[in-house]
């Protein structure tokens, strides 16, 4: 098992370049305790974050594709938990931490049969992503939109994200201080009741583009519950559900922003009537 992770450790020196505010724990098959040499590496890099100013920190617990769901995403959150120890014991404000979540195994992709054990063992891990604030970055206030089914022009095929309606990390509920902007959707929508369109479900944090699980339901399939609660609230104010579907589109479609923006609705426009 040793010799394994230690081919594991020289894949990743060779093929993968650390970013700095990224880092990779690995683990061993079946556990959540941290490797010696990995607890290490990890000290390193909590130091080499004490002269930056923290905006958050995100820690995803992964699996290779040996054992059931349940037993991988147990494990996969036992791997998060032990990490997060790790940085709350060199003093890491348990504030900045925002999100420890296990996401479970990673699909195996195999290209040869030899390269088996270490494509596992890189599945094996807890990915933690540091965001900080740029001090050479004047941060400018963000102008207040008019929402774009309210402009003319709207055509079908448009896409509205909802980029300040935010869910609570694996559940498919959205954040309190969401509900003021999804009750304002909803009032544009019984206004615009010449819109047809569909509700389209995003997760973040998952490879191989699949769905993220639903805590609330042990069910992989986040994306689809969470546009089913936007379907669902928008049928309790009043829209008709003849006007609109909703789908899950897993992890398929990421913004390429901060993380939290993955776990987000869009709604695209089917019909527009005349």
């Amino acid at each position: 098992m040793k010799k394994i992770l230690f081919l594991v450790f020289l894949f990743l020196n060779i093929t993968h370049a650390q970013t700095d505010n990224t880092h990779v724990v690995y683990f061993e098959t079946g556990k959540f305790n941290v490797p010696e040499i990995e607890k290490n590496r990890l000290v390193l890099f909590i130091q080499s974050l004490k002269d930056i100013e923290i905006e958050r920190i995100a820690i995803y617990g992964f699996c290779d594709d040996r054992g059931t769901d349940s037993y991988n995403l147990t494990l996969s959150q036992n791997r998060a938990n032990a990490i997060k120890k790790i940085f709350s014991g060199f003093g890491v404000d348990d504030n900045l931490i925002s999100n420890v979540d296990g996401k479970g195994e990673v699909l195996l992709r195999v290209v040869s049969s030899d390269n088996i054990n270490i494509i596992r063992g890189l599945n094996r891990k807890v990915e933690i992503n540091v965001e900080y604030i740029d001090s050479d970055l004047k941060t400018v206030p963000k102008e207040e939109k008019e929402p774009l089914f309210l402009r003319e022009g709207l055509k079908v095929g448009d896409k509205i994200t909802l980029d300040n309606i935010l869910f609570k990390t694996g559940y498919s509920y959205v954040e309190k201080e969401s509900l003021p902007v999804l009750e304002k959707m909803a009032i544009a929508l019984r206004e615009r009741d010449d819109i047809y369109f569909t509700i389209q479900g995003h997760v973040c944090c998952t490879r191989n583009e699949r769905d993220a699980v639903d805590k609330g339901t042990g069910k992989r399939n986040l994306s689809l519950a969470r546009a089913r609660y936007i379907y669902d609230y928008m049928i309790e104010k009043g829209i008709k559900r003849t006007r609109m579907r909703y789908v899950g589109l897993k992890n398929k479609y990421p913004l390429g922003k901060e993380i939290k923006y993955d776990r987000r609705v869009e709604i695209k426009i089917t019909s527009i009537l005349k």
